[in-house]
């Protein structure tokens, strides 16, 4: 046991050993009375990396006393979820639960979400889908009406503090090694981890593979390990996702499709990178070339028809069109400005002659009155269109 992965070996077996997500089991939650009940509906946990979804999953599994199946969208296809949904008819018929758990449930397609449908309606199986991704645009609405959905956020800094120093005493973590840590150590970990208690335990487990006696020293030395590789959930995650972002708004198609390659190379959620890719469309090319965001969301519904192992060269050809596109940050300023203003001002009334006036009262208040109706004066009319306080007010360097 000692040679798996510190966090797997600490995994909580019941909610007792759970730390964290009081919102979610607390003790009054809703979750926390319905696995007591064994009355578990179908469920979404969204949230980020290491905040619990799958310990959860396996909680409520060991609670319900379920057949407990587990697959990654990742690497599973139709055939594979048509097996399992055979193996959940069986059971029905023997009046076993199924829980089937689908990790990062926002990889499969439209087809294989449907495929659940009916399995999930007649009861067959309970799902349990875990998505780092808001499942309002990536869960199939038929799907996702059938299911709950809970949030978890990322641990608290004491959590994640608790969750070391249990590590350091269990007898499936790090008792037997006997270390010596300071609080001030502990809680340098539990801050470098930010929220994510994988994260955390990785570094412990690293810094104490290097001394006995853990210092600041040492957990420098596992986070620059950790960073050598691209992490999908720590700093480098950030820093690559930054020179891909300045390689195209600079117009070097050649770095950017080297950072592109990086981040597909070590697993990134391709709907992330396209993403990324939408947004730049519209901040750093903007009005210069209405076509890139096309390019964007077609490369994001690439990602969804065909998935990690075949759209590189989807968002390649996207990353790539970005940065040889010219540029234009005036729509990306100009929204900031209006942002800024909106902040400033509050909600200023709408002039009485742009509003609607659907009612004779409306009317008779004036609401529409003296409105010039646009293509009567070939769109060549004058009149006001901001709120009062605002008029000739410019957010667009050109307003023509």
């Amino acid at each position: 046991m000692l040679y798996q992965p510190l966090a797997d070996r600490l995994r909580p077996q019941n909610l007792q050993e759970f730390f964290g997500q009081e919102e979610v089991v607390g003790p009054t939650s809703l979750l926390k009375l319905a696995i007591e009940k064994d009355e578990v509906p179908s469920l979404i946990f969204w949230g980020p990396p290491g905040t619990g979804k799958t310990t959860l999953a396996n909680i409520i599994a060991k609670a319900t006393k379920a057949d407990f199946i587990e697959i990654s969208a990742v690497d599973s296809g139709l055939k594979d979820l048509r097996e399992h949904l055979e193996k959940a008819d069986q059971n029905s018929r023997l009046n076993i639960k199924t829980i089937l758990f689908v990790d990062e449930i926002h990889r499969w397609n439209k087809t294989q979400q449907d495929s659940l449908l009916k399995a999930v309606e007649k009861g067959k199986i309970i799902l349990i889908g875990a998505t780092t991704e808001n499942p309002s645009f990536e869960i199939r609405g038929a799907l996702l009406s059938r299911c709950r959905v809970f949030v978890l956020k990322s641990l608290a800094k004491d959590n994640i503090v608790k969750i070391l120093q249990n590590a350091l005493v269990d007898e499936r973590g790090l008792k037997h090694k006997n270390l010596i840590i300071s609080e001030k150590e502990i809680n340098l970990i539990a801050e470098m981890s930010q929220g994510d208690a994988r994260t955390a335990l990785n570094i412990l487990e690293y810094a104490s593979s290097l001394n006995q006696q853990i210092t600041e020293e040492n957990i420098k030395q596992a986070l620059q390990r950790a960073n050598i590789l691209y992490d999908k959930n720590g700093e480098e995650h950030y820093n690559i996702i930054s020179a891909l972002h300045k390689s195209m708004r600079g117009s070097d198609a050649n770095a950017a499709l080297y950072w592109l390659g990086r981040m597909i190379r070590s697993g990134e959620d391709p709907l992330f990178i396209a993403r990324r890719l939408i947004r730049f469309a519209s901040e750093d090319v903007g009005l210069a070339n209405s076509r890139a965001l096309d390019q964007a969301v077609s490369a994001y519904q690439a990602c969804h028809f065909i998935g990690l192992q075949e759209c590189g060269v989807n968002l390649a050809q996207a990353a790539v069109y970005m940065a040889k596109c010219k540029k234009s940050n005036e729509l990306y300023t100009a929204y900031e400005k209006v942002m800024a203003e909106i902040e400033k001002s509050g909600a200023l009334p709408v002039p009485l002659h742009l509003r609607n006036a659907p009612t004779k009262l409306m009317k008779e208040l004036g609401y529409g009155a003296d409105y010039q109706y646009s293509p009567d004066f070939d769109y060549a009319e004058k009149q006001e269109y901001l709120p009062k306080d605002l008029k000739g007010q410019e957010f667009l360097k050109n307003n023509d």
